[in-house]
């Protein structure tokens, strides 16, 4: 019931108003009211309290802004999106790209390294990304007291706790060798698989509408979020979404991905002389073979660079299948920097799955949210954190008028 609270005064009322200012623009107490079952008085105490605090601010009331005309002006008040910030990261085997953002999720600086000298070294993994979370917060003028969360993506499976099981002859351990301590002096770290990340992403600012969905990072290697029924799928030790299975299915052989693959059979039918000479990719070294080379050759009629597409679609396809047929999912998008290449290569996965007895076949298409999906996930599950701890944080920010 409107004008009756539904929790006391303290800290429900907090959690309450500090939701709503993070969901919505300039509010009044009377809108607050309508949302939370407030009173008037505890919503104007609780916007005092999180003005004090440095949470909200308090704007010119609604006269003043033009949209209020007759009797006592209303007082409006927005979230302070630029009191603090947040930090999102992601590790990725080669390289690493930070972003910064406000407590809205505008992205307000970025900066990327890669790993050079031993990609799976730890400690060079740690240092280098604690060199680029340094260059990131420099460029946006934040000290590093002032980021309440960095969240970090990592191509391994993460438990509740942070952690990579010892699988994978350490593979994951190595890619995730203990962020938290290196990164420590940037608030709390939240530690995620990569691909779950890239799924939080899509979700909140891709063009998904489908509660039950697979997004795959396909690069190097394949590795799926999942989220199925509107929920993330972890699993005991983070594994969910962890593709190895694929090296059991029949015409994938492997978890290696689009461009892995097509760099390994370039390789190969380069040694055995199948290549034609005509072909622009010839000469290409393979080192740095990437699928917009190929596509973009395919594109000027180089029938060889089709001939890879056409075996990258199904590729893609068979794994399409696998996810759809055990998970029920409606859709899978394939995210990350082979994303922009990938349209032929997903629109023949697409037409494959059509021609064979997959009923239903899910919807394939590709990311748009470019190769930096997972560190927007970041950023998005670094918010979510403070939204959903904000207690915790609580003491974090300090209002100007106070520092």
């Amino acid at each position: 019931m409107v004008g009756q609270d539904t929790t006391d005064s303290g800290g429900g009322s907090i959690e309450l108003v500090a939701a709503y200012a993070f969901d919505h623009g300039p509010f009044t107490a009377t809108e607050a009211m309508g949302a939370t079952g407030l009173t008037r008085a505890t919503v104007l105490k609780t916007c005092e309290d999180l003005a004090t605090t440095g949470w909200i601010r308090e704007l010119d009331d609604a006269r003043a802004a033009g949209d209020y005309r007759m009797g006592r002006p209303a007082r409006r008040y927005e979230l302070a999106e630029d009191a603090a910030f947040v930090v999102g990261l992601d590790v990725g085997q080669h390289r690493v790209a930070a972003l910064v953002a406000d407590l809205r999720g505008i992205v307000v600086a970025r900066a990327e390294l890669p790993i050079i000298g031993g990609d799976t070294d730890p400690e060079l993994r740690l240092a280098t990304a604690h060199a680029v979370v340094e260059r990131a917060t420099a460029a946006a003028g934040v000290a590093a007291g002032q980021v309440l969360v960095t969240a970090v993506g990592v191509p391994a499976p993460v438990d509740a706790r942070g952690r990579s099981p010892r699988g994978d002859h350490d593979y994951w351990s190595r890619m995730n060798p203990g962020f938290a301590g290196a990164l420590d002096e940037w608030g709390h770290i939240e530690l995620e698989n990569d691909a779950n990340l890239a799924a939080a992403a899509e979700r909140a600012h891709g063009t998904v509408a489908r509660e039950s969905i697979g997004v795959l990072l396909a690069g190097e290697h394949f590795g799926a979020g999942l989220i199925v029924d509107g929920v993330l799928l972890h699993g005991a030790t983070g594994g969910a979404g962890e593709l190895r299975v694929l090296g059991m299915v029949e015409g994938v052989g492997s978890s290696i991905g689009l461009e892995g693959a097509l760099r390994r059979w370039v390789h190969e039918e380069r040694q055995t002389g199948m290549i034609p000479p005509d072909s622009t990719l010839a000469d290409i070294p393979t080192a740095t073979l990437d699928l917009d080379a190929v596509v973009s050759a395919a594109s000027a009629g180089d029938a060889y660079a089709w001939s890879l597409v056409d075996r990258l679609g199904e590729r893609l396809g068979r794994v399409c299948a696998v996810l759809s047929s055990l998970l029920d999912v409606e859709e899978i998008v394939v995210a990350g920097g082979t994303a922009a290449a990938a349209t032929p290569v997903v629109a023949r996965a697409q037409s494959w799955l059509q021609e064979g007895s997959y009923a239903p076949t899910p919807i394939v298409r590709a990311s748009q949210l470019g190769v930096d999906v997972v560190a927007l996930g970041a950023i998005t599950r670094a918010i979510a954190t403070i939204r959903r701890q904000h207690a915790r944080f609580a003491e974090a920010i300090v209002a100007p008028g106070r520092r």
